[in-house]
Formats: structure tokens, sequence, C-alpha cells
């Protein structure tokens, strides 16, 4: 789990400890955004304008900016560079943070909220709908139902489409990308491909013969993985050797990290892996590649390829961030210029049970040239099977293992950052994994687990001797959290230990001069988690070495990039719509955070410093500061059309400006 992905950026108001650069913290009131005066207004006021639509303008006699004036109109010039001289500590006026009392309140101010909103309201989208159509109607096999007599399914498609919500737009993103939407008539845009008597049109020019998304699950493969039917004979041999207290061998040469241009692709593999069988179930977004056939005896037997190596020193690495670190969101990314993707954190033990919505999280966009997947778990047994899985199913340049991952759930079951305490367990699942592995094996870690006590450095060295070919260090400890500025001084004593293994660094970057920073300490290149996730367009700015004053247009436009994505990855029926609304409010409670380079009094803004209430520029950029969920909701109808009647939202993590 990345940085960002388990706790509430909006918290994280403090800074400064663990020796860490706290230059962020410069403001004249601590860990808030120094936005120029003229666009400081009050929570009553900000709200109020958001209610009237933008139609009314606040009294100038406060310090609310004008949205009307010709004095705050967006610049023309998209790149604005520090000024020579220009100190961090300017002063910006008074200004309201979320812990301040309103005036008329008591001077007791309401308990901070912190953490979590683990007892949130969960509805499934499938709650969304009244009447659900028959999938053997969907999938036009009307005449032979999937489950017989006992179908619970509507079988009535004029009864469907009397009760079904009126379309969402007039033109459907999987027919028009892919020729043919697999949804029919439960699309919620299905006027846009539907013919006399609720034919579902095809454009034959426009069928995609290539699959765009790979790494799906096979029916087969589940099935033999629910019915433990899969042989691991790599692993086996690997863990009998573990237990015998000796290191896994003879092996290949370890994968390395080189500087050459490019890295070899999986043709030799790929090779040896016979004709490929399709997906028998083609899911939501359109079909997915699948690698590997399966035997006549149904056992798959995963056998050894050459190593392949990796390229990736001096490049921009996305985070595997949790709930927003989708295919969807990592596209956009890769649009800005992100090199190295990676899936979201998939649990090992789902994996070996066959679960489909594990599985889901190892899927690549054939836009992500440079992909990996990363695997959490606590023993030796089962992570090096599942390495031994995915080694022989999937097409990915790297697997990583999350050493990082702070959260209960994961930490008290011995996993994630648990395991830098438990060296034994630690180097048995890092030699397994790398003996059954054809492709680089890569380790994301923490300084530690409790704030003072570093551990990383004495780590480091053993897991380049254990095999690992790259370590990604995020610069806090499990216990900081996110209440302290990431320690880049540690990160940079931890490349000489770590030599010659290539060290990333993550943590606070989000700007190109935090880049900089960065790259000073000798890493071999910088993870941006938190950063991508407040303006994903900060690979741009670090690689065009400018700050980006963008508007709140062309933010829109990202934000309808992702809808279309979504759909394409989710679906475009009821249940695709509102998934992909519910991840889009759970980017949307990061987005927030963002503040307009034009509206800055010192450049740039660091990750620890909360926007106050500010009136933007025109309505939209005021109604995309917003950190109230209710207006995330209304941003979100304004891409995916009204939420249904009994929508529900609460967002991930607890704030009191969210209520």
């Amino acid at each position: 789990m990345a940085e960002g992905a388990a706790e509430a950026p909006a918290e994280s108001g403090g800074g400064g400890g663990g020796g860490g650069d706290d230059s962020g913290a410069g403001a004249v009131e601590r860990g808030v955004a120094p936005i120029k005066a003229q666009y400081l207004t009050t929570k009553e006021q900000f709200h109020q304008f958001l209610e009237a639509k933008g139609q009314e303008k606040p009294s100038r006699e406060t310090k609310a900016g004008d949205p009307g004036g010709d004095d705050l109109a967006e610049p023309e010039a998209k790149r604005i560079r520090l000024e020579d001289g220009r100190t961090e500590d300017q002063q910006t006026g008074d200004r309201r943070t979320e812990e301040a009392a309103e005036p008329g309140e008591q001077p007791q101010a309401q308990k901070r909220a912190r953490g979590q909103n683990k007892g949130r309201p969960h509805v499934k989208p499938t709650h969304y709908d009244k009447d659900r159509l028959c999938p053997s109607l969907v999938q036009e096999s009307a005449a032979k139902c999937f489950f017989g007599d006992g179908c619970r399914f509507l079988h009535d498609v004029g009864r469907y489409l009397a009760s079904k919500p009126a379309d969402l737009g007039p033109h459907c993103v999987l027919f028009e990308t892919f020729g043919r939407c697999p949804y029919g008539v439960t699309c919620r845009f299905a006027g846009a491909h539907l013919g006399p008597g609720a034919q579902n049109l095809v454009q034959p020019e426009k069928l995609v013969q290539a699959p765009p998304v790979r790494n799906g699950l096979d029916k087969a493969l589940q099935q033999q993985l629910r019915k433990r039917r899969i042989r691991f004979e790599r692993a086996e041999q690997a863990l009998r050797q573990l237990s015998q207290g000796r290191p896994p061998g003879p092996t290949p040469a370890t994968p390395e990290v080189t500087e050459a241009e490019g890295a070899p692709g999986r043709d030799s593999c790929d090779a040896q892996q016979g004709p490929q069988e399709p997906s028998t179930v083609a899911p939501p977004g359109g079909p997915v590649r699948t690698c590997g056939p399966l035997t006549d005896e149904d056992v798959v037997r995963l056998r050894p390829c050459e190593k392949k190596r990796l390229d990736i020193r001096g490049k921009l690495y996305l985070a595997p961030l949790t709930t927003c670190g989708n295919l969807p969101f990592r596209r956009i990314c890769k649009r800005f210029g992100a090199d190295v993707t990676c899936g979201e954190m998939a649990v090992c033990t789902n994996l070996l049970q066959g679960q489909t919505s594990e599985w889901a999280l190892l899927r690549r966009h054939q836009c992500e040239d440079i992909f990996g997947v990363q695997l959490e778990g606590a023993f030796p047994d089962t992570m090096t099977k599942c390495a031994e899985l995915l080694n022989r199913t999937l097409d990915v340049d790297f697997v990583d293992i999350n050493v990082g991952c702070p959260i209960d759930l994961v930490y008290k079951k011995g996993g994630g950052c648990a395991l830098m305490n438990r060296s034994g367990k630690f180097q048995q699942i890092v030699r397994g994994m790398s003996q059954v592995l054809d492709v680089p094996l890569t380790v994301k870690i923490r300084t530690g687990v409790q704030e003072r006590v570093n551990l990383a450095h004495r780590l480091l060295p053993e897991l380049r001797d254990w095999g690992a070919a790259l370590v990604t260090l995020h610069g806090r400890s499990r216990e900081q959290r996110y209440t302290k500025l990431a320690d880049w001084r540690y990160i940079e004593q931890c490349v000489a230990a770590a030599s010659p293994m290539p060290l990333f660094g993550n943590g606070d970057i989000l700007s190109y001069e935090d880049a900089n920073r960065a790259m000073q300490t000798g890493v071999a290149g910088v993870m941006i988690a938190r950063g991508a996730l407040l303006k994903p367009w900060l690979f741009t700015e670090i690689k065009e070495q400018r700050h980006w004053d963008i508007s709140a247009s062309e933010r829109l436009d990202i934000l309808r990039d992702f809808t279309r994505y979504g759909l394409e990855h989710w679906g475009s029926d009821t249940q695709g719509v509102e998934r992909t609304r519910r991840f889009l409010l759970e980017w949307l409670s990061f987005l927030c955070r963002y503040v307009p380079v034009g509206l800055l009094e010192r450049l740039p803004q660091r990750i620890n410093e909360r926007p106050p209430y500010y009136l933007g520029r025109d309505y939209l950029e005021t109604l995309m500061a917003s950190q109230s969920a209710a207006d995330w909701i209304r941003i979100s109808e304004m891409l995916l059309g009204p939420v249904p009647g009994n929508f529900v939202f609460l967002p991930k993590h607890k704030a009191n400006a969210y209520k």
C-alpha cells in the first residue's frame, strides 16, 4: 500500500519532524496553503456562493475576491516560475482552518475527525436496479437461460425497458471505442446502439481485434484454483530448500535494473506457452487477454523462462495506490507522463483462491509499457506459490512485495510493515519469490515500524543479497503515518547502504522542485503517490520543469476522461456507471486539496498544506475546491448524470470538512 493510500491526507496539517525538510510549513499559519488575500473567504460565504450556483457575488467589503472581476481572469500563460528572491514565509493574512471556531460559537472546537470511516454505509451497485434483466438476454443467448427454471432475473425485455431509468447521454463509450456494446439494452447509453426491436447494433469497421486489457482470469484456471488442482513445482522445491535452512538454488542470474534503453518483452516466455486460450467471460469494458494454456490433465505446470531485465533508473514511478490506483486512474497518469505503473495491492491468499475481485487488480492496459503487480502476504509458502502462479499466467515486467502497508488489518496478520520485524519470514519470502520469478522482484518498505527506530538501513543490504532487484523506501515509519514530513535525509543515508542495488525514494513530492531535491539525494528515481492524487499532471510538470496553472475546465476534462476510462473498464450498465462514480468520488476527496497556481502567494504548494476557504477565478474552480461530499456528488452528476434515489456516499477517510 503506497503513500496516501491508507491515511487521510487532509489530516496531515502538521509536519516537520523525523529529520525531513521542514520548509513546507513556512506560511504564517502552519499547515495552511498561502493563498492570495483577494481570494480568501469564510466558510459561510464559500458555501453560499456554491449554493447560489455562482450567480451571487460576495460583498467587496469581505476578504473574498470577485469571481466576475477582470483582475481575476485566468491568465493565458501556463508557465509560472519562482521569482528570484521570493521567500516562502510571505504574509498571507488571517485565514481560517478546520480547527478554528466560527463567530459566535463556543471556544471549544469540536473534536477533529481522524482515521478511516470503517463503518460507512456501502450500497452495492446491484442494489440500484429494481428489475435486473437475465444475463442470458444481455449476452444474446435467449434460447437457453444460464440459470434454468429457477432463474430470478427478468426475461421480459419490454417490461425491463419500461422500468429502466432514462439514458444518461446520447453517446456510448463502448460502442464508439470497440464497435459494440456488450451490455445491450442494459447500457445506460443504449439509445446510441439500439435498433428496431431493441436490437443491439454493431459497427464492424470498429470492432477491436486486439483487446486493450490483459491479465484477465480465465474461468478454467479459476476452477482449478478453487479445486486446488494447481501444482507449484518450482515453489515447492524452493520452499523445501528454505525449510532446510539453505537458500534456494541453483538460480539463474539475478534480474538487474539496467540503464539500457528499453526492456525486452516476454517473447521468449510466450513462445513456450503455446496457443493462448481466450477468456470464456468478457468482463465489463471489453475482453481481456489471458496468458498461458491449461494442460490436458487440467494442471498448470509452471516452467522457467529466461530472466528479464528492467530499465527504470531515473523514471517517474506511479505508486500502487489502493482505492484510487485503479486502471482508469493509471491511464490518466500515463497520459501525463508516468513512466512506471503498478497494480493495486493484491492479497496473495485471495489470488490463490481464484477470487475474481482480487484478480481484477492485476489487469494491465496496453498503454502501460512498464507495468508491475504488487503482492501482500505474511507467509513464505503462499507468497512463493502466488509468485509462481503469476509468473506463468500474467504479462508483467516486475513483481513488488508490499512491506510498507501500515493498516491494522494487514499488520496484525504479520504482513505489510510487520515483515520488517520478522526478518526470518521476510528473508524466506524474498528468496522464495526471487527463485520462482522470471521477472525482477522489487520491494517497498518504510523507514521502520516505530517512529524513532529506523530499520531500513539494516534491511537494505540483506534485501540485496536475498535477491531483490530494486527497493522503494517511503520516508516515514508506520507509527508516523502522515503526521510528519518524509525523512529524505534518512533516505539519502540509505542510498549508500543499498548500493549497488537501486533505491527509489517516496514521500511528499508535489512539485518539480520537490522531485529535483529528491533526486539530489542520490536515489535512482522517485515514486509519486499522493502528489498524483492531488494533481495527476505532476508528471508533466516534473518533466517540463514548470508549474502548470491548469484551468478548471482543463481539470474537468481530465475527470471526463476518467469517467470514459471507467465506463470502458467497469461497464456502461447501471453497475458500471455507479462503480465509476464511486471511484470518481473517492478521487475527488483528494483533488479538492489542490490549489491552482494562479491563486498561490508563494510557489509551490506543499503537500502538508491544507487549502483555506477561497473563491476561485470562476464558479467551476470554486466548486472543485469544496471539501463537501455533496459538492463532489454534484461534480459527478455533471459527468455521469443524476445519482440514483437511494445513493449514499461517505468518504473513506474522516474529516470535519466533509460534513
